[in-house]
C-alpha cells in the first residue's frame, strides 16, 4: 500500500532551519513540485523582571502598633508639601552617575530649583521645587522607578 505522503529529508529541514538562523528572516518556504517545506522562526518569551521592592529601614515598635502601615503611606501622598511625579519613569537624584545629589534632607530650596530627574523614554525630564522650603524627606532611592502621582520628595 502506497502513501501519497512524500518523503522529508530531515537534513534538507536542518538546512533550511540553519539558513533562517543565520539570516535576519523569520520565514523562509521552499516549495519544489509536490513537496513543500516552511520553516518558522517565533520570537522567544520574554518576561519582565518584577520592579524593584524599595525597603525601608524598620520603625520601632511603637510606631508600628501607634499607627497601621497603611494610614503612613496614605499620610505622605496626602502631605501639603509632598511633591508628586509627573510621570512614569525612572527617578535619578543626581545629574549624572558619581555626581553630588541636586537635593539632600535640610537642603533649602527655591522654587523652580531642581529637586531630581525623572527619566522617561530616554529623556531626562527635571522636576522642579513647586515652592520654596526645607527638604525634610526624600522618598526615593536613586535609580528607583516610580509611578505617576508617586511622591519624591517633601517640602515644608
Amino acid at each position: 500500500m502506497k502513501t501519497n505522503k512524500p518523503n522529508i529529508d530531515p537534513a534538507l529541514v536542518r538546512e533550511i532551519a540553519n539558513l533562517l538562523s543565520e539570516s535576519d528572516l523569520t520565514e523562509i518556504e521552499v516549495q519544489h513540485e509536490d513537496l513543500r517545506i516552511r520553516v518558522v522562526r517565533t520570537a522567544p518569551t520574554v518576561y519582565a523582571a518584577p520592579a524593584p521592592i524599595a525597603v525601608a529601614a524598620p520603625a520601632p515598635v511603637a510606631a508600628v502598633a501607634a499607627a497601621p502601615a497603611s494610614a503612613a503611606i496614605e499620610d505622605v501622598a496626602k502631605h501639603p508639601g509632598a511633591v508628586a511625579s509627573p510621570m512614569v519613569g525612572t527617578a535619578y537624584l543626581s545629574p549624572e552617575p558619581g555626581a553630588r545629589a541636586f537635593i539632600d534632607i535640610g537642603t533649602v530650596v527655591k522654587e523652580g530649583q531642581t529637586l531630581l530627574i525623572v527619566e522617561a523614554m530616554k529623556t531626562m525630564n527635571a522636576i522642579p521645587a513647586p515652592r520654596a522650603g526645607t527638604v525634610t524627606r526624600i522618598l526615593v532611592e536613586n535609580a528607583q522607578p516610580v509611578e505617576y502621582g508617586e511622591p519624591l520628595v517633601i517640602i515644608e
